[in-house]
């Protein structure tokens, strides 16, 4: 990795990068992610070996099992999984961040200790769902309900671009409890549901990219889910989903950076070896000028996602700042792998090279996990605008 930088990193922090990315390389060779990303199938081998060497558990408490990791170390581990595959992040965000923490913060204790044990050891995958066919940004406005009958809740109502889904024991579901709330997100409750129980059916949605981690419509049909799998208090979901926002846009953003860097590396190995005119393309200042932007892009996005770890570490009111990060880094990265495709020409457009594939999987960056629209409504709404 000959332009990620480590400035400001502790000893064990640059360990920490080395023994990820020699993790990555082990678990899902090149080789292995062209494979899959033709087949469609989930990384498993690339989760396992996180799970074995115990990474799964760096955002939870030592008292839970966990490392104890900073949000500057949780930036670390995803900018280098996504450095060597972008999806393989996804998978840790997803399971780990979106809904594992979600259990941690909100679950009872019965529940953190049914769960997080095998969550951090990587026995179960658990995916969040929230978004649904008619709300994606208007995440306010969700239909899905859940009401009581006896010891149970009975859910009802349908999910839509839930990210992995489909390998998921378990899910982690926003559904209204409070129809009549004023305003509606008042009335969420947030539920951990069993993704094999009777009446959740799936069915997969094919995308563009991010064919590994690929999404799901997920469906509920009278779904039968235990009071006690009520995560926090009923009816005050929305205000312990605004909790974490903070952390998943930082990973977002820290995921951007690394795969920005990725597209860097594809192509000046490319361009070194591309002959024209006698002299290889990286020669041509008017290709040099494309990889002195890129860099930009990419050490800007670095710089974004690193300010806002420090800031959240030091216990700093960052939510201007996240909501930046994420929008430069998603933006950047996708602008990245742009202009790689452009710089590689031909090459780039076929799928014997990498860089197509940095292509697509970076498109979703500005969509997903709050549109770049959304956050800059954030961004303005903070300025007293």
């Amino acid at each position: 990795m000959p332009l990620l930088n480590s400035f400001g990193f502790t000893d064990e922090q640059r360990l920490m990068r080395e023994s990820l990315l020699r993790l990555a390389e082990r678990a899902l060779p090149p080789e292995r992610i062209r494979e899959i990303d033709r087949t469609g199938e989930w990384p498993h081998e690339g989760y396992r070996a996180l799970a074995a060497d115990g990474w799964l558990g760096l955002p939870f408490p030592e008292e839970a099992g966990g490392l104890g990791g900073s949000y500057k170390d949780i930036a670390i581990l995803l900018e280098t999984l996504s450095y060597h595959y972008a999806c393989l992040a996804t998978t840790y965000m997803t399971s780990i961040i979106y809904a594992g923490l979600q259990i941690h913060h909100n679950g009872t204790d019965e529940v953190r200790k049914s769960y997080l044990p095998r969550l951090i050891s990587g026995e179960i995958y658990v995916a969040f769902a929230l978004t649904e066919p008619q709300t994606g940004s208007d995440a306010a406005s969700i239909k899905t309900h859940a009401v009581m009958d006896g010891d149970d809740f009975i859910l009802r109502g349908q999910k839509w671009f839930i990210t992995s889904a489909h390998v998921a024991d378990h899910l982690v579901v926003i559904a209204k409890t409070d129809p009549s709330a004023e305003p509606a997100h008042k009335g969420f409750s947030i539920f951990l549901v069993d993704a094999r129980a009777p009446g959740v059916q799936m069915m997969p949605i094919e995308t563009m990219g991010r064919h590994t981690t690929h999404t799901n419509q997920v469906f509920f049909d009278d779904v039968r889910v235990p009071r006690s799998h009520l995560l926090g208090e009923k009816n005050r979901g929305w205000k312990l989903l605004m909790r974490g926002l903070d952390l998943e846009r930082m990973s977002i953003a820290a995921c951007g950076a690394g795969n920005a860097q990725k597209a860097i590396d594809i192509a000046q190995d490319y361009a070194t070896q591309r002959i024209q005119f006698g002299q290889p393309i990286s020669r041509l200042q008017v290709i040099q000028h494309k990889f002195a932007d890129m860099r930009i892009k990419a050490e800007m996005a670095r710089l974004v996602t690193y300010r806002v770890a420090e800031m959240l570490d030091a216990g700093a009111d960052a939510r201007m700042e996240t909501a930046i990060a994420k929008i430069v880094a998603t933006d950047n990265d996708f602008e990245c792998a742009h202009i790689g495709m452009q710089i590689m020409g031909g090459a780039g457009y076929t799928m014997e090279h990498d860089m197509q594939r940095l292509f697509r999987d970076s498109r979703l960056g500005p969509i997903g996990g709050g549109s770049n629209e959304i956050q800059r409504n954030i961004i303005s709404k903070l300025m007293g605008l």
